[in-house]
C-alpha cells in the first residue's frame, strides 16, 4: 500500500515539535483526539510509515513547522479509561473502546514556519483540507501534491 500523508495539529503549549524531538526516541502517542472523524482516521488509515505535516494552532500565526512519521498504528487511547485523566470518557472501555490514537515519531523541524497564510496563497494548495472554512478537525489528509508543495515551501 502506498504512503499517506496527514496534517496533524497540537498547541506548542500543550505538545509542540519540539516537545516530540526531546522524547526518547522522538517517538510519542497522540493522544486524546476526541472527534469521531478524527479517531476515525487515526484507527482505519493511519499505517507506520506515513508522513505527518507538524502543525502548530491557536498560535499567532498558525503554521507547519515540521515532519514526523507515523510510529504505531491505532490502538485504544488509555487515557479514555482513566477517571484520573483530562481525557476520560465514561462510555469507553478496554472491552469496547470508544477513542484510539497512534505514536508519532519526530523526522525534522523546519527552519521556519510554513504559515497558514502562505498555505492559502500558495497555488496548489487551494483544496488542502487546513486551508477550508471551519476545518478544525486535529488529523486531516493531505494529497502527496499537498505535501510535496509544503516541503517546497519548507525549503525541501
Amino acid at each position: 500500500m502506498a504512503r499517506r500523508y496527514w496534517l496533524m495539529k497540537t498547541e506548542p503549549e500543550a505538545f509542540s515539535i519540539d516537545d516530540l524531538r526531546r522524547r526518547p526516541g522522538g517517538v510519542e502517542p497522540w493522544d486524546g483526539v476526541r472527534n469521531y472523524q478524527a479517531r476515525n482516521m487515526m484507527r482505519d488509515e493511519m499505517k507506520a510509515g506515513d508522513g505527518v505535516l507538524f502543525y502548530h494552532s491557536s498560535v499567532d500565526p498558525p503554521g507547519v513547522v515540521g515532519l514526523a512519521e507515523v510510529a504505531r498504528e491505532g490502538y485504544p487511547d488509555p487515557t479514555a479509561f482513566d477517571p484520573k485523566h483530562i481525557h476520560y470518557d465514561p462510555k469507553s472501555d478496554p472491552e469496547s473502546p470508544r477513542w484510539y490514537m497512534v505514536d508519532v515519531r519526530f523526522v525534522r523541524a523546519f527552519p521556519h514556519m510554513v504559515t497558514l497564510d502562505t498555505l492559502r496563497r500558495t497555488p496548489g494548495l487551494e483544496s488542502m483540507k487546513v486551508n477550508q472554512r471551519g476545518m478544525r478537525l486535529s488529523v486531516q489528509p493531505v494529497t502527496p501534491k499537498e505535501w510535496e508543495i509544503v516541503l517546497k515551501l519548507a525549503g525541501g
